[in-house]
């Protein structure tokens, strides 16, 4: 019952068959045709279950009306009255299941649309009862492939090429969907949130010690002493004059000069040397640096001035209209450079799912290793509402209407039902002649 309800929904195809898959993928079939089909099938079976009832009850007439003597007639009449019988009999049987025989108020018939609540009720604990158990799901669950299947499709180019165009023309449609403004103000209030939240000093000496020791500043040092030489060689004669220009009326210009020129010469001396690393100045600065970052991790006083620098920043009125304004950029960015870019989105999204693809093929472990956090989750969220699933079942049921219930069963159903009216007059005009044989043998004692 519970099968013939899940395909009288919609088809399923079980994930870990992907030739099933596919071939459902192929050849699609809506629920519509789908119960088109069992309406012909439960038609057909229907007629012939009812052609031979009407066999049944002509060979009856034919062999009553008869004159004929010949000695197998009254064997073949007592088979057929038997099979009309058994006929009448499965074929009251098999409709009291879905309503009243010819539409009489007979007790105890039209048992399914009577009893809509309590097979709903049942239906809904069979499936919680024996399906969403622990040892079933986790046995089904073993032979779902979920990352291998998912691998496979996307290390396929059509599929990851199709799937990275629809997600580039979805994506503005997404962007414009999104109440842009409130999401600003959400972020921008848990940023600042964070920020109150976070220690000043001691996340600048973390970030300034992994600036520092990563050699960025030292090479930034490094460039800045190469462009203070180049600019001053190349100024040389200007600052000299300048130099000079500073020197008493009293002291002949020949020494001005002499002493402007040393003065520019022994600092480009300086800044030849500063460029070795190892220099007593670049050592300093370095010491310098590691003294700051210890300082603001543990200083207590550079934990307060960091805290009131950081609460000075976070209160005025331009950092804040500078983070509106930044947020307001990337917004329109968002609506105008998306739509612009959507090609060039297309094909890093499909590069992008065709390297995932690839990714979770090429190691079997690491594959392993996803789908068992997978099927662990999907275990534990089926387990968590297994209850609510049957109870889901119920209520689905339940709010049917009878014909709806009738007829969605007895499309599942009905055609092996027809087969119980067949095997019912058969069996029961086989029954018929035996008793007939039976009653002829023992007249004769």
């Amino acid at each position: 019952m519970a099968e013939g309800l899940r395909e009288a929904d919609g088809p399923a195809a079980g994930p870990e068959d992907p030739s099933r898959s596919q071939s459902v993928v192929a050849a699609p079939q809506s629920i519509e045709e789908r119960r088109e089909v069992l309406r012909r099938g439960l038609r057909r079976m229907r007629t012939i279950a009812t052609l031979l009832l009407l066999a049944m009850t002509a060979i009856f007439i034919a062999t009553t009306l008869t004159r004929l003597d010949w000695p197998w007639i009254p064997y073949l009449r007592a088979f057929a009255e038997a099979g009309m019988v058994g006929a009448c009999a499965d074929w009251f049987a098999v409709v009291a299941l879905f309503r009243r025989p010819l539409g009489l108020p007979i007790p105890h018939t039209g048992i399914i649309p009577n009893n809509k609540e309590r097979i709903g009720g049942a239906l809904g604990r069979f499936m919680t009862n024996n399906f969403l158990t622990a040892p079933v799901l986790g046995e089904r669950l073993e032979r779902v492939d979920v990352v291998g299947t998912v691998a496979r499709w996307l290390d396929n180019p059509q599929n990851a090429e199709a799937l990275g165009v629809y997600l580039a023309e979805q994506l503005p449609r997404l962007v414009e969907s999104l109440p842009v403004p409130r999401i600003g103000e959400t972020i921008g209030r848990l940023a600042q949130q964070a920020l109150a939240t976070i220690p000043a000093a001691p996340a600048a000496s973390k970030l300034l010690a992994i600036v520092w020791a990563q050699g960025e500043a030292q090479a930034l040092v490094a460039q800045a002493i190469e462009l203070g030489h180049d600019y001053l060689a190349s100024n040389k004669d200007y600052f000299s004059d300048k130099i000079a220009e500073r020197s008493t009326r009293w002291i002949p210009k020949w020494v001005d000069r002499i002493i402007a020129d040393k003065v520019m010469n022994g600092v480009l001396s300086s800044l030849t040397e500063m460029r070795e690393p190892k220099h007593p100045w670049r050592v300093e600065l370095n010491k310098t640096v590691q003294e700051l970052i210890g300082k603001l991790a543990s200083d207590p006083q550079m934990y307060a001035r960091g805290e009131a620098f950081k609460a000075e920043l976070l209160a005025n009125p331009l950092f804040l209209e500078q983070a509106k304004t930044l947020w307001s950029e990337l917004e329109s960015g968002l609506h105008w450079g998306i739509p612009a870019h959507a090609p060039a989105i297309a094909r890093a999204v499909e590069q992008s799912l065709h390297n995932v693809g690839h990714w979770l093929q090429e190691d079997p472990q690491r594959r392993d290793g996803i789908n068992r956090r997978i099927r662990a989750v999907a275990l534990h969220m089926l387990l968590a509402y297994r209850f609510e699933i049957g109870g889901y079942i119920e209520r689905v049921v339940r709010n049917w209407d009878s014909s709806t219930l009738v007829e969605r069963l007895e499309l599942q159903v009905g055609k092996d039902l027809q087969f119980i009216r067949i095997n019912g007059t058969l069996v029961g005009g086989l029954v018929g002649l035996l008793i007939f044989i039976a009653s002829k043998w023992l007249a004769l004692l």
